[in-house]
């Protein structure tokens, strides 16, 4: 088959047995440098995409994405019709009518403080990620009137109580006048249900059926403070907010996005993450170029050949070409294996490791499995950046070797 006679040259150099033992050292630690860098930086980017996608789910699935809250006094009296405006926007996933407020929480034997939210399971049950996550009861235990509340498994243990058992909810920022005094607004609920996310909500939230709270709280039992806005994608939260404070249907209206009180964690992730990428990269950087020495010493190791093919008639051109194909051919096979087992060591990591015995994570950590997100896009971003990393390696030593002079070369052989 027609080859043109540089590529020719550069995969025979590239297969070539009679180099000597250094050069193919360094051509070998070359190859493995650039495999064990690509290998190591989709593992790692995957590992990190896959905590990024959990700390998403199990904080923004509870976070609200776009805070709703009137700007007059009373709360939000027409909130049925408002939620089905706000769910007829063509981003907006559904939406949830809520009242919060600081709690205590009693048990015969200890005291915690919590945040109440007074829900409604009827809305709250098709979007929140609590109703996939409940280990008894469910959300639709909540029943008006009837004084029962949800916590979470480590708030429920904390207070060493079980389903069935009664504790008792005071709000310190309301209070009633008794005869013995002002005292907080109080009530006994009786557990129902819990729930496990594997973050802080499970010690520090109780949920109670939004008419409950709204009797404890002294409000009208018909109006919510607070409407959730679950979005398809939380990071468009800034863009939907500004959208809807632009229309006149929402005048007298308060938008207000995740991440004024989780913005600085997602960006102290996002730099991490960042930071990682840079790391790494150097790595398969200082690899690609060990290139260099690998093809400076093939150049001095073939200056008689390179003089000899260019007394025939060979031009600089076609040497430049020579070396930068025998030095891409190394890079292509060190980036083709490490991608190979790139992936495949990201798609089994927990098998692996448990067949290995290491846990990463330690005993006390909610997940005993590492979070995997395999993205092939950023897999293809690196394989193409490593490869033009290869590419710049091979310049030099491949210009080196077409200024190449046969007679210098050539005088004493």
């Amino acid at each position: 088959m027609f080859q043109p006679v540089s590529l020719f040259i550069g995969f025979r150099y590239s297969r070539s047995q009679n180099r000597s033992g250094f050069v193919s050292f360094i051509t070998f630690f070359s190859i493995a440098g650039i495999l064990l860098g690509v290998a190591a930086l989709i593992t790692v980017a995957s590992v990190m995409n896959g905590f990024e996608g959990q700390l998403k789910q199990r904080i923004l699935g509870l976070v609200p994405h776009v805070l709703v809250q009137s700007t007059q006094q009373g709360g939000i009296d027409n909130w049925p019709e408002l939620i089905t405006q706000l769910e007829a926007a063509e981003q907006v996933n559904g939406a949830t009518p809520y009242l919060e407020s600081e709690a205590f929480i009693q048990s015969p034997g200890k005291l915690s403080g919590v945040l109440m939210q007074g829900i409604y399971p009827e809305y709250e049950q098709q979007y929140s990620l609590l109703n996939d996550n409940m280990q008894v009861g469910q959300l639709a235990d909540l029943i008006a009137g009837e004084y029962r509340v949800i916590m979470g498994v480590a708030l429920a243990r904390k207070l060493g109580i079980r389903i069935g058992e009664q504790v008792r909810l005071a709000l310190p920022n309301k209070t009633i006048f008794t005869p013995m005094g002002r005292v907080p607004v109080q009530r006994k609920f009786t557990l129902v249900a819990v729930f496990h996310l594997g973050s802080q909500v499970d010690d520090h939230m109780v949920l109670i059926h939004g008419q409950d709270a709204a009797r404890l709280l002294r409000k009208d039992k018909a109006s919510v403070d607070n409407i959730r806005l679950y979005l398809d994608d939380a990071f468009n939260a800034k863009l939907i907010a500004q959208q809807f404070a632009g229309e006149a249907d929402f005048a007298n209206l308060q938008f207000t996005t995740w991440d004024k009180s989780q913005g600085n964690l997602f960006a102290a992730v996002q730099i991490e993450k960042n930071m990682m990428w840079l790391m790494l990269g150097l790595i398969v950087a200082v690899a690609t170029f060990n290139i260099v020495s690998a093809l400076v010493m093939v150049v001095i190791d073939k200056q008689g050949e390179i003089g000899i093919l260019q007394t025939l008639g060979l031009k600089p051109r076609q040497v430049l070409q020579i070396f930068i194909t025998q030095g891409m051919v190394n890079g292509f096979w060190g980036v083709l294996l490490g991608s190979l087992l790139g992936v495949i060591f990201t798609l089994n990591i927990n098998s692996v490791l448990s067949l290995f015995g290491v846990n990463i994570l330690g005993s006390g950590f909610v997940m005993q499995t590492l979070p995997i997100d395999l993205q092939y896009q950023q897999v293809m971003i690196i394989i193409i950046t490593a490869l033009l990393m290869s590419f710049t390696a091979t310049l030099y030593p491949a210009y080196r070797a077409s200024k190449t002079q046969p007679a210098e070369v050539l005088r004493h052989e």
